[in-house]
């Protein structure tokens, strides 16, 4: 099958109308009035973030989520989206099969098409990025820089659960041996993540500022911190850990270690955001009737330092890492 037959007969299937059915070189959309359009891109690479040889649904999948995280923290609806593929000989007719079924299953799930893009081939590594559009009411995009002293620091989901599933997916020993149930757990938070949409309209409503926690917890509070100029104290006792992975945290000799390891880990796909403490209430409300868990995590202050992470005695404690950097 050459690059042409593949779009014809897999990608084609999963356009929107803006897509025109592939057979043009661009995409057409007339944005809807009183709307911004909001525009994102995430590129994942084979062996960085996904294991080498790991070609079909999987890699698919947390493509698309991961960008969609990025337009639930911005408190905007997807549209579409552009794709882009290099594509190594390894890769076959069945993985392809595979990765086209993985779009589909998120393309259903959260109701947007694909608009276009380019495949070609490569001898190297598989690469595959998309480029998300979606929309906000004009002029509500929760941006990174409106964080204000006082403010109340919130969560939303679990973190650390995507750190032990990578281990897990590379092959890498973890102690206690864990069960079926926390393999599973892990393993689905890893290549699976499920971005906060539901929660756009509550993050437009209530957030001064937000993002999604794709580098770490605490490399994402800084890159909030620094972008609003302000420094956010965050207690350790409140982040909010899965039952499966504060079991494997508990059973841990070197206790910060295992903390630095979650906190820093990266790939969690929650939303840390920021909002005045008199909405407490209503923002808890909000995210329950929805069925999302949330946890108010610490606060707001003069930028001193851009973030602090104290225990429940108030002490602080110092991570050596805050989350991945890639190396260029």
């Amino acid at each position: 099958m050459d690059e042409f037959d593949f779009i014809r007969d897999k990608l084609a299937p999963l356009a929107g109308p803006e897509g025109l059915k592939l057979k043009d070189d661009t995409a057409i959309f007339s944005p809807a009035q009183g709307y911004d359009l909001v525009l994102t891109k995430d590129a994942m690479v084979e062996g960085v973030h996904f294991p080498y040889g790991e070609y079909g649904g999987n890699v698919a999948e947390k493509l698309l989520r991961v960008n969609l995280s990025d337009l639930a923290a911005k408190g905007a609806t997807p549209l579409g989206y552009l794709l882009s593929l290099a594509i190594p000989k390894p890769v076959t007719q069945a993985h392809l099969n595979g990765f086209t079924v993985g779009l589909r299953d998120v393309q259903d799930a959260y109701n947007f098409g694909l608009w276009g893009g380019d495949t070609v081939s490569t001898s190297g590594p598989f690469v595959v990025s998309a480029t998300f559009i979606g929309q906000v009411p004009k002029g509500q995009m929760v941006k990174r820089s409106g964080a204000e002293i006082g403010d109340d620091i919130w969560v939303t989901g679990t973190i650390g659960d995507a750190y032990l599933g990578l281990q897990n997916v590379l092959g890498r020993t973890l102690e206690p041996q864990p069960t079926s149930d926390q393999i599973w757990h892990w393993e689905e938070a890893y290549l699976r993540p499920e971005p906060r949409l539901l929660l756009r309209k509550l993050f437009r409503q209530f957030a001064t500022a937000a993002l999604d926690v794709s580098d770490g917890l605490l490399a994402d509070a800084e890159h909030l911190a620094l972008a609003s100029d302000v420094g956010l104290d965050i207690e350790l006792d409140r982040v909010p850990f899965s039952n499966a992975t504060q079991a494997w945290l508990f059973a841990q000799d070197n206790r910060q270690t295992a903390y630095e390891s979650l906190l820093s880990g990266g790939d969690d796909y929650e939303v840390i955001f920021t909002a005045n403490s008199k909405h407490t209430q209503e923002i808890k409300s909000t995210a329950e009737g929805l069925g999302v868990s949330i946890s108010k995590v610490g606060k707001v202050t003069k930028p001193a330092e851009s973030i602090k992470v104290v225990d429940e005695s108030g002490e602080i404690i110092v991570f050596e890492k805050k989350g991945y950097k890639h190396s260029i």
